[in-house]
């Protein structure tokens, strides 16, 4: 019965506003007592009876909502398979990741700074919207995981797979990773992937610059390892080539990142998801209104008592003691005479 809360709220209110008006009518009569002389109490008091009103109809409302609302369970959120977001990394796992060069101290090597940031990447996405592929490159591109929503399994992925074996040695073809993105994301829905490409841009080609399915709405380049120091590896000197990231991902109408100082911005992450954010009003429901309503309604007619009291009238309704000690007795006092002695 929904429309029996709005009932009890209705009659709560008629019968404290027909109380609220007794009482008016018997406190007028003994104005001058209770406040003296001016017969009158504090200004604010006068909005006291509309506030128990609403306070007590407020209270019956959230408690009589609450008594009929069914028992609420928490539940895993089901998203519709047509709004899933796919997120694929293109994660790259050359000998020139194992550099350390990397992080705001440059202490860190850079696969662990790839870590680091899609660990704050997971911690800040609704991971139950997105699931995740994985795809490792070097000489060569290999899938990993496809499609995955175990964020475990990932993360077990970046720290501690030496994947690097897995292909011949060689120079780094990033173009076979995105190409082999490329292949994974073309039978999703238009607009509902993101490519993130995490690399140092050590040895990237320059040509073979695969195309990006319709269902690709997002590329983003990360770029790792000092991009002025290098570091001497396979013959060669090692650092980011920021330059290089920058023109492939203006080519892939994507953006490029610097992750070696910065994690990922927070406004970046919500345009590449394109997660629309729930509003928080938009959240809340009968049940939360009620227990606001109940909030609210109980804690007011707990404080009103103590506010009259303390602050409804100036007049001091405490009896004053004297503490005079030279008061004369009244002159038929006659001290009392102790008893001669025998």
């Amino acid at each position: 019965m929904v429309i029996f809360p709005e009932i009890a709220a209705l009659v709560t209110a008629l019968g404290m506003a027909a109380a609220e008006w007794r009482q008016a009518r018997r406190t007028q009569r003994l104005a001058a007592l209770a406040f003296g002389p001016g017969r009158r109490a504090a200004r604010w008091t006068t909005m006291a009876p509309a506030l128990r009103v609403a306070a007590a109809t407020a209270l019956m409302w959230a408690l009589a909502t609450l008594a009929f609302l069914p028992p609420k369970t928490h539940e895993a959120k089901k998203t519709d398979p047509t709004q899933l977001k796919h997120v694929v990394l293109v994660l790259d796992v050359s000998p020139s990741m194992k550099l350390k060069d990397a992080g705001p101290n440059q202490l860190q090597t850079r696969a662990e700074r790839a870590a680091t940031l899609l660990q704050s990447f997971f911690e800040r996405v609704p991971m139950e919207q997105v699931r995740l592929s994985v795809i490792a490159t070097y000489t060569s591109a290999k899938p990993v995981v496809i499609d995955t929503r175990d964020v475990g399994v990932v993360k077990n992925i970046l720290t501690d797979l030496p994947l690097s074996h897995a292909f011949a040695a060689g120079s780094t073809d990033l173009f076979s990773g995105l190409a082999e993105a490329a292949r994974v994301a073309q039978a999703w829905p238009r607009d509902s992937t993101t490519v993130v490409v995490v690399s140092d841009g050590d040895t990237v080609p320059p040509s073979g610059m695969p195309e990006m399915p319709p269902s690709v709405s997002h590329t983003v380049l990360i770029g790792l390892g000092d991009p002025r120091t290098g570091q001497f590896i396979n013959g060669h000197q090692s650092r980011q080539d920021a330059a290089t990231l920058k023109q492939v991902a203006i080519r892939l109408r994507g953006v490029y990142h610097d992750g070696n100082q910065k994690h990922l911005p927070s406004d970046l992450l919500r345009d590449i998801t394109a997660l629309e954010a729930e509003g928080t009003f938009k959240k809340l429901t009968r049940r939360e209104y009620a227990l606001a309503a109940m909030a609210i309604g109980a804690a007011t007619l707990a404080a009103l008592p103590w506010a009259l009291h303390f602050f409804g009238t100036s007049r001091q309704t405490r009896p004053r003691i004297s503490r005079r000690t030279d008061v004369t007795p009244p002159a038929d006092h006659r001290p009392t005479q102790p008893a001669p002695a025998r």
